[in-house]
């Protein structure tokens, strides 16, 4: 199964490299796109579930650093949710 790496810029300019054990990041994000805090969130919940579900399908057990990649996520991205102005970008996608 493919991983990879994507590079994200939090609204306050913070760049994060994120992970993923499959390329389905790329059904759910555009290299330089940006999108409102919550629709990324979004995203990132889908695509990180649908990540750890292809592993779980293959090896019998959930991918538990898509899980904590999520968290992290999560709670990055929580700093922001007041914020209805507030963006994320997908600067790049690592293979």
């Amino acid at each position: 199964m493919p991983e990879m790496r994507f590079v994200i810029a939090w609204p306050d300019g913070r760049e994060e490299t994120c992970y993923s054990p499959s390329l389905v990041i790329k059904d759910f994000f555009e290299e330089g796109a940006t999108y409102p805090i919550r629709d990324f969130l979004d995203r990132s919940r889908k695509a990180l579930t649908i990540a750890s579900d292809r592993v779980e399908a293959k090896y019998g057990y959930p991918c538990s650093l898509a899980g904590r990649q999520l968290a992290r996520i999560e709670e990055a991205g929580g700093l922001f949710l007041s914020d209805v102005e507030a963006r994320v970008r997908c600067q790049s996608f690592i293979f």
